[in-house]
């Protein structure tokens, strides 16, 4: 008798999105006795990883079949299609397919071909795939948009997930409804390019368009979320929403990527250092409780020490309480990559813990001005949930998973507010 599956998801919460997807189709087409890898491609080193993990999994598990897909599947499957103990690489577009799986499971004795990776730049449509959470009651993921149009110098993504298209609305609220229909409580909506959402479609309705008009149609919806946004691309019905519907929750990750105009420029990135400032402001005095986490990344090419300082400061003049650090790392394929002045490793090494304590600082200060304040908790599991700007607060006394608790907050506790 075969044993069910095992998955390993590395890299975003897009890819653990669509693991869940991926266990639903494996399941349907019966697919056993095999191991899932789910790769990242945002850096090098994520490769390496990726390298690591496939070894340690096939010490682990000697006879099952081992199957790498996710992103650096696609950018690089040859890498992958070498190993020894990689028996199948499927891209990221195949991974989604029912009869990828279907395929598989069929021909598991026997011989299958080693690499299922099409050309993903020619996919044009994104389907809705239908998860259920991330194995809790507490929150569900909708994925409303894949790929990627735009073409920064550090970013390998866009060739392994595409150009950017949309689901289409009715199909999202669609989902949605069921959703809550099931219990949910609240819905992330999710991408790898939020915030082009809408561009390929009829009418080029945008992000905001949809936000409005799920917490239209969906009335019954208590919380909705949205996902890491190009500020620079926040529209003017998104805006709107922040200012005026209070179940749109008051936490925005945003991809900021650097504080300094020239290396933003380098990186073809499309905002400057005062267009990320303004934004914050403005989202903020929209709605008061706002706290934004943000990515940067250490140590890009050319990077001196004032244009450091520059992304360092930036961590306060934004107000940022979430920080997702990146020291730089050389990615082949990418035109930063190709720039002479490298910065040295052990400097990269250094700015990026420096920024992380800029960042630590910044979430002590969040927790400190939470105690005395009322939140309302959505419970992940008995004793731990998230405010509405997504700050863990733990109970004592069991709750009931999935519910939203109304509790005032009495101290922190190891990055941890307490209620």
């Amino acid at each position: 008798m075969s044993t069910p599956p095992k998955f390993t998801t590395l890299g975003c919460r897009l890819n653990a999105y669509e693991t869940e997807a991926m266990k639903a189709l494996s399941a349907e087409a019966g697919l056993g006795d095999a191991v899932i890898v789910n790769t990242c491609a945002v850096t090098a080193e994520a490769v390496r990883k990726a390298r690591q993990e496939i070894r340690k999994l096939r010490r682990e598990n000697p006879e099952a079949r081992i199957i790498v897909t996710g992103c650096a599947a696609q950018t690089e499957p040859e890498t992958f299609a070498k190993m020894d103990e990689v028996d199948t690489v499927i891209g990221n577009t195949e991974k989604m397919q029912p009869e990828t799986w279907k395929a598989m499971a069929a021909d598991f004795v026997g011989e299958t071909e080693k690499v299922m990776v099409d050309d993903i730049m020619s996919v044009t449509e994104t389907a809705g795939h239908l998860i259920d959470g991330f194995g809790t009651r507490s929150r569900a993921y909708v994925q409303v948009q894949n790929g990627c149009d735009h073409r920064c110098t550090f970013c390998i993504i866009p060739y392994g997930r595409g150009n950017s298209r949309s689901v289409p609305a009715g199909v999202v609220v669609d989902q949605i409804k069921r959703l809550v229909d099931k219990g949910f409580n609240e819905v992330v909506l999710t991408g790898v390019d939020l915030t082009s959402w809408g561009a390929d479609l009829p009418m080029t309705p945008r992000l905001g368009d949809l936000v409005m008009r799920i917490l239209k149609l969906v009335p019954d919806l208590p919380r909705l979320r949205i996902s890491s946004i190009d500020s620079i691309e926040a529209d003017d019905a998104l805006m709107q929403a922040i200012a005026t519907e209070p179940r749109l929750m008051p936490h925005l990750h945003l991809s900021l990527q650097h504080g300094d105009d020239l290396i933003l420029k380098r990186m073809a990135r499309r905002h400057l250092r005062d267009d990320a400032i303004a934004f914050c402001k403005e989202a903020r005095r929209l709605r008061p409780d706002m706290t934004f986490g943000a990515d940067i990344i250490a140590g890009f090419p050319t990077e001196t020490e004032a244009h450091f300082e520059n992304s360092l400061r930036l961590v306060t003049d934004c107000d940022l309480t979430w920080l997702h650090v990146f020291p730089y790392s050389k990615r082949e394929g990418t035109p930063a990559a190709k720039i002479p002045s490298q910065v040295n490793g052990n400097t990269i090494k250094a700015r990026a813990a420096r920024l992380r304590a800029a960042g630590e600082a910044q979430v002590a200060k969040h927790l400190a001005a939470q105690i005395g304040k009322t939140h309302h908790i959505l419970m992940e599991n008995p004793h731990m949930g998230r405010t509405e700007q997504f700050t863990e607060v733990h109970f004592d006394t069991a709750q009931t998973e999935g519910s939203i608790v109304t509790t005032e907050i009495k101290g922190t506790r190891d990055s941890q507010l307490v209620a």
